[in-house]
């Protein structure tokens, strides 16, 4: 028997669960950000063009477009790098590009699977400080799936799930990042050291 789970996602007081054809295209492309483990870049492109492209998809003016591509790429530290393809640019700089194009729409959910894992511990740290920053800045909510511990001490509000179930739930608060990270390791700890299988 299966069993189907009903309810409502509720994004910027709209229920998307009841979008449909183009006004569910139209929030995909205008509220939504993705930014994937792999970057998903288009090697064709500049880091500039990559950035742009979905500016250009929605028909942004040219100066806007560039005065937008280098505002985001100034907070992410990635404005020597635009006019550069991603096989000339090192990972955590392509993680970088990945992420600017995913927030130049100010969308108000992004969605990051494993951001920093393909990134060394340096640029892993510059993306989740990024990220804190815009979060703040744009006040766009990141949901973001790790199984690093480092990485989810960055987040306000962690669930571990195990067996596909919400296992246990952390929120920051006041905490330091610090204390929080330790928080993070006695959930884990308790469940075994299975970090793979928790957050």
């Amino acid at each position: 028997m299966i069993r189907s789970h009903v309810g409502n996602i509720i994004v910027n007081n709209h229920d998307i669960t009841r979008l449909k054809g183009n006004k569910l295209n139209r929030f995909r492309r205008e509220e939504l950000g993705f930014i994937f483990q792999d970057f998903n870049l288009l090697d064709t492109l500049t880091s500039y063009e990559n950035i742009s492209l979905a500016l250009t998809i929605q028909k942004v003016n040219v100066k806007e477009i560039d005065k937008r591509v280098k505002d985001i790429s100034k907070k992410l530290d990635i404005i020597d790098v635009l006019d550069k393809y991603p096989y000339q640019i090192s990972g955590g700089q392509k993680q970088r590009v990945a992420s600017a194009r995913a927030l130049i729409t100010n969308p108000k959910l992004v969605l990051a699977d494993e951001p920093t894992g393909a990134l060394d511990s340096k640029s892993a740290r510059q993306l989740l400080e990024s990220f804190e920053n815009l979060n703040q800045e744009l006040k766009a909510t990141i949901l973001m799936v790790t199984h690093d511990a480092f990485t989810a001490s960055y987040a306000d509000r962690i669930l571990f799930i195990k067996d596909g179930k919400i296992f246990n739930e952390l929120i920051k608060g006041k905490d330091t990042r610090k204390e929080f990270f330790e928080k993070i390791i006695d959930v884990v700890t308790l469940l075994g050291g299975e970090l793979n299988d928790v957050i």
